[in-house]
């Protein structure tokens, strides 16, 4: 399959079309940001970098598209902006994914966007001649993450809800001294020490021990817990305290919506972890967002903790896509056995 990912991001699509053993032959992928581009080539590094979205055309993709996906940029439509809708001028990079829509043809499509008003959810719906399948990410992972995607890939109802929350997704704290023990090829015959840091959180696939991380490195600071303390009168409905409004702690069931703005610490990312004694208010880390957005333990490791953020708040929820490209399964198996039945009748 070839597959051309506009606004690629960090490639959870191309994560997604792997999970699901998709085979892919050609993965061309427009993006500017240059850490994920740094983070997709890391752990893709066959990708093809076409670049900015408005400088391709169907020119510079010699191979025949079969799958166009994509998440256009969605600050203008998000009720939780300014609502500039398509004046917004991120907002009207959805005509460029339309464009590239109508010049390669591809034999599936999927984009994916937040709620927005009534009528800018129709004038997509009608460009893209199909109404949008409206999935709560919270079925599959432990995040409430409303989204809207439109595709013309057969779809079979909602995803099965995994029942996961947001204690399921947590890291377990380290006391210091840190031992770890690592099996696979590094030949060690003893613990490590590891003091302030843990190492390399890894995935257990080479097996050995998956070390915790020493969470006191992501507590806020007296400064940030003192603004949340304060009113809000920007934001009345924050109530008399930021905190009010913000926190969150083990015993919810599910974490707010993963933002871009992670980054900036208050009031989006406010964590009470009550699984500690106090001082124990912290950021999530980013492992714990990756986990939010069903993406691999430390796969956007690699750049700083700020662009890990935003990355991963700008991106999908890996095994919401899963669900939507599960249909490719069944049809391109269909139009495979088609094939080879057509061979056999000319025989």
């Amino acid at each position: 399959m070839n597959v051309l990912s506009c606004f690629d991001g960090m490639s959870c699509g191309r994560i997604a079309l792997e999970r699901l053993g998709i085979n892919v032959e050609n993965y061309y992928a427009s993006e500017i940001d240059k850490y994920a581009i740094k983070i997709a080539q890391k752990n893709y590094p066959d990708t093809i970098h076409v670049g900015d979205v408005t400088e391709v055309s169907a020119a510079d993709i010699p191979h025949k598209i079969d799958l166009l996906i994509g998440g256009s940029p969605c600050q203008g439509f998000s009720f939780a902006g300014k609502q500039l809708n398509f004046d917004d001028p991120r907002s009207k990079l959805f005509f460029e994914f339309v464009r590239l829509y109508k010049e390669l043809k591809p034999k599936y499509f999927m984009l994916e966007n937040v709620r927005m008003k009534k009528e800018c959810q129709d004038i997509i719906s009608e460009y893209l001649g199909v109404e949008p399948i409206a999935i709560n990410s919270n079925l599959v992972s432990a995040q409430n993450r409303y989204r809207l995607y439109w595709t013309n890939i057969p779809v079979v109802g909602q995803p099965i809800d995994k029942g996961i929350m947001l204690k399921d997704i947590l890291l377990d704290d380290a006391e210091e001294p840190m031992l770890s023990n690592i099996y696979g090829g590094f030949k060690e015959k003893k613990p490590r020490v590891h003091y302030g840091k843990s190492v390399t959180i890894r995935t257990a696939a080479g097996g050995g021990h998956i070390p915790s991380v020493c969470l006191k490195d992501m507590l806020h600071t007296q400064k940030a817990i003192d603004y949340m303390e304060r009113g809000n009168d920007k934001w009345q409905q924050a109530g008399d305290r930021r905190a009010d409004r913000y926190t969150q702690t083990p015993e919810k069931d599910k974490a707010f919506t993963l933002t871009a703005n992670f980054y900036k610490g208050v009031p989006y990312n406010y964590f009470e972890d009550t699984r500690l004694p106090k001082p124990n208010i912290r950021k999530l880390h980013p492992v714990e967002c990756e986990r939010l957005q069903t993406v691999p333990d430390n796969y956007t490791d690699g750049v700083s903790n700020t662009q890990r953020y935003k990355m991963l708040g700008n991106g999908w929820t890996v095994d919401v896509i899963c669900h939507l490209f599960r249909g490719l399964l069944s049809t391109e198996a269909s139009i495979e056995t088609m094939e080879k039945q057509l061979c056999l009748s000319l025989l």
